[in-house]
């Protein structure tokens, strides 16, 4: 089983390309897995409940969580997960928290185990914009991306990660900047996690940011 997980629109958005894609991959038969769908809360309370009742529900052996980052141009596999939320904006229960641990006396970052340079080299070769990002933000997705992989520290074959999806090109217009087509973005997902579950050990290439 495949866990991916996508957001509930928020920001004022009134569609969130992350929770279109995931859930146009559901029911998916990837590489021999079946892939499910779960919608989270943009909430900084009620998010981590929804995504523990998923593990326990589907005891996936891939989980990818997903959410949009407005602004960017391509797919951002994200390295790092950090134990730290400080919202810009409230979260769809109105709640505001700056600078609190996600979980205290945990430590103060996660990274990634998906394969990250080995799902961004399939990305290129299949002509999709993607980078590796070093940063998930501090809001409702990094506190997602932090719960997850502190969830799966006693189960190692669990490969676990986050991406950031783009606006999609009406959200883009409105806010005049970069967009990915909704089929673009589903089918970058599926690439993903079919590196994912194909990756013994993942490439050694570039990836690193300058500043």
């Amino acid at each position: 089983m495949v866990l991916l997980t996508g957001f509930v629109p928020f920001g004022g958005e009134l569609i969130n390309p992350s929770w279109q894609a995931v859930a146009a991959l559901d029911g998916r038969l990837i590489a021999g897995h079946r892939v499910r769908a779960v919608q989270l809360p943009c909430e900084f309370e009620s998010a981590p409940r929804a995504l523990r009742a998923a593990l326990r529900r589907y005891r996936p052996s891939l989980v990818i969580a997903t959410g949009q980052a407005g602004g960017r141009a391509g797919l951002s596999l994200e390295r790092v997960a950090l134990n730290l939320i400080d919202a810009r904006i409230a979260d769809n229960a109105g709640l505001q928290p700056i600078d609190v641990p996600i979980s205290p006396r945990a430590p103060l970052a996660c990274l990634s185990t998906l394969p990250i340079k080995s799902a961004l080299l399939a990305l290129r070769d299949a002509g999709i914009e993607a980078e590796v990002s070093q940063t998930a933000g501090t809001f409702v997705c990094n506190q997602v991306f932090y719960v997850l992989m502190r969830a799966l520290v006693r189960r190692p074959e669990v490969r676990a990660g986050f991406v950031h999806v783009p606006w999609l090109p009406a959200q883009a217009a409105r806010h005049d900047g970069p967009g990915m087509a909704l089929d673009t973005i589903v089918r970058g997902l599926e690439v993903i996690v079919e590196t994912s579950l194909n990756t013994v050990a993942d490439a050694c290439a570039p990836a690193g940011a300058e500043c």
